[in-house]
């Protein structure tokens, strides 16, 4: 008997035209790390009395499906999650084309995701995906990899895919050596790590249904926070802080055959950070940055992906 592996899983992705409605086709095959997406069910125990000490049977409650996708941080397919993040891009060309995704939207698009584990076989498809929140981070080595965390409406299994044959991507994934970070158009030294989380806060629309689920998930106030931990050299850094002023930060990729993706922030505010020495080793010092919208540019970050796909 088959048993499922985790090294034979696939996962395919398409954005809705009708919010919880899978589209009949369009579906891109998507590289992932893992998943945690699915659906729950609980049961509520009885509170009834009168038939001795044993309970009865519990009934079920309202089903909740949401889940994380870690997923590479690449040229191509990185651009269906800004997308989900963002919404829809602003894209210029001819190739390679350069896509501008800009923070501030009040319409975010829904998704349908569909994992598969074909030696079971089961395939289960999340309708109504919304973007609730996406990190990564950087540093001097390792993976480079970004979590997106998704809120679907519910869950659809079956023994064949509804996703047809679904389009591939190339991979052209970028690494940490690939990383960069400036502020205020200068590069910026002594940065240890950086860790970067833009969440859209989507309230759940939970109304009365006899299938239990959601109606639908809002974006209200975004936000966009982080850290960025540094060997302590100099006093920018905390003179920033300390006077309160934001600065713009640059958090981009480049691969040598010219693809990119370059994150900006265009305002960010510091705390005072506690400076400590706890050794003889580097001091270092963690600013716990957030940002916010930028009254010149008029939103609050934009993301620009360069590669070879003319659509999102």
């Amino acid at each position: 008997m088959a048993r499922a592996q985790g090294a034979r899983a696939q996962m395919a992705l398409a954005f809705e035209t009708t919010y919880g409605t899978p589209p009949v086709g369009g579906f891109t095959k998507m590289p992932f790390a893992s998943t945690s997406l699915g659906a729950e069910q609980p049961l509520l125990n009885s509170e009834l009395l009168g038939y001795g000490r044993d309970p009865l049977a519990p009934i079920k409650d309202a089903v909740t499906a949401d889940g994380d996708v870690v997923v590479p941080l690449d040229a191509e397919a990185f651009g269906f999650w800004l997308k989900a993040a963002f919404g829809d891009p602003t894209t210029t060309g001819p190739g390679p084309w350069t896509h501008e995704f800009q923070s501030g939207s009040w319409t975010l698009p829904s998704m349908s995701i569909e994992t598969g584990m074909p030696e079971v076989p089961r395939y289960a498809m999340y309708s109504g995906c919304v973007l609730d929140q996406i990190n990564w981070q950087m540093q001097r080595s390792g993976l480079l990899t970004a979590t997106a965390r998704l809120v679907a409406q519910g869950e659809t299994v079956g023994t064949t895919t509804s996703a047809g044959t679904p389009a591939a991507l190339e991979l052209q994934r970028f690494g940490h050596f690939n990383g960069s970070i400036t502020r205020n158009g200068s590069a910026l030294g002594n940065v240890v790590s950086a860790d970067i989380t833009y969440a859209n806060n989507l309230d759940r629309i939970e109304t009365i249904r006899s299938d239990g689920r959601i109606d639908g998930a809002d974006p209200s106030i975004a936000a966009l926070t982080g850290s960025i931990e540094v060997r302590f050299a100099d006093q920018t850094l905390v003179t920033q802080a300390i006077n309160g002023d934001p600065c713009e930060l640059e958090f981009a990729y480049v691969l040598p055959s010219g693809e990119s993706f370059t994150f900006t922030v265009h305002s960010v505010y510091l705390p005072r950070p506690r400076i400590e020495i706890s050794g003889p080793q580097g001091v270092q010092a963690t600013f716990d940055w957030q940002a916010a919208r930028d009254s010149l540019v008029g939103r609050m970050c934009t993301a620009t992906l360069i590669n070879d796909i003319e659509v999102y």
